[in-house]
């Protein structure tokens, strides 16, 4: 009820007469279970195989080749934990902690980092996360490089696209920057966000189907962090159970975004110019 409902303890106490602490108790223990339970039916690394599985699924819905999953951050607002000073105050002007997910093109995510200070940047969540440290360690089992659909050479290395607040990498891609656009590379960043939209949507769609989300978590940090866990979860069981379907979405696109961009390496600016490249269909 209260991840669905967001109600507060208050209501739930008169509508199942229980005490507020007992909820409180029995939310946060069934929170765990959930996340204990599902994380690994749900939410489980991708094998190689998974990995080509879920590029197939970009190239088809989101005309995006060797693109593995779309990253962004979002903000869980959250009461001010008592002696945190500004550590979680966002330039949203509230207080918050930070879902950093992973997302394929069904709008299921992948991998989720939850409990970053509101204050964070979200280049620098993600160099912190445990997702950043296994892609610059290449130990996510990602597949070999492959060759770009109307390409004879190189093969291109298996990516993930995000916004212009992350750094450009051999395996992360972001937008170019929107002064002196070329016509190609005007191209390469519709496709691209394109494809990034889908961790947009996916928050959306778990934003309003778990309604505690909508307003500030009446809880501690530590027991936050556990709703937004199970909640998540319980978003790829529902997607999962109940299937897909694209059609009401592959018209809409994402606006330009005002971000404070990060430096990225040559290397990675150099793959981002043969994915620019690339033909359309």
């Amino acid at each position: 009820r209260y991840l669905a409902t967001g109600q507060s303890l208050a209501s739930i106490h008169f509508a199942f007469l229980i005490g507020k602490s007992t909820a409180s108790l029995i939310i946060r223990e069934t929170c765990v279970a959930l996340w204990d339970v599902l994380k690994s039916e749900v939410m489980s690394q991708p094998t190689t195989a998974e990995w080509l599985d879920i590029a197939d699924v970009f190239l088809r819905t989101c005309n995006f080749p060797n693109c593995v999953g779309a990253i962004d951050g979002k903000h869980i607002r959250v009461v001010k934990p008592i002696r945190s000073g500004s550590r979680y105050y966002n330039y949203k002007n509230y207080f918050s902690v930070v879902l950093m997910a992973v997302s394929d093109a069904n709008y299921c995510f992948r991998y989720i980092d939850v409990g970053a200070y509101g204050s964070s940047s979200d280049s620098a969540v993600f160099g912190h996360s445990t997702f950043g440290r296994l892609l610059a360690s290449n130990s996510l089992q990602l597949p070999a490089p492959q060759l770009l659909p109307g390409t004879t050479f190189p093969a291109m290395p298996y990516i993930f696209v995000a916004d212009e607040a992350f750094a450009l990498g051999e395996n992360m891609m972001r937008p170019y920057s929107s002064r002196g656009l070329t016509t190609e590379r005007r191209v390469f960043n519709y496709r691209l966000t394109r494809a990034r939209r889908v961790v947009e949507c996916a928050f959306g769609i778990l934003a309003n189907k778990w309604r505690f989300l909508h307003s500030p978590i009446h809880f501690k940090i530590e027991t936050a962090i556990k709703a937004v866990k199970a909640a998540c979860v319980l978003h790829n069981f529902v997607r999962q159970r109940d299937g897909f379907n694209f059609e009401d979405t592959l018209s809409h696109s994402l606006g330009p975004t005002q971000l404070t961009a990060v430096r990225g390496n040559a290397h990675g600016a150099h793959v981002r110019d043969h994915f620019k490249c690339v033909p359309c269909p």
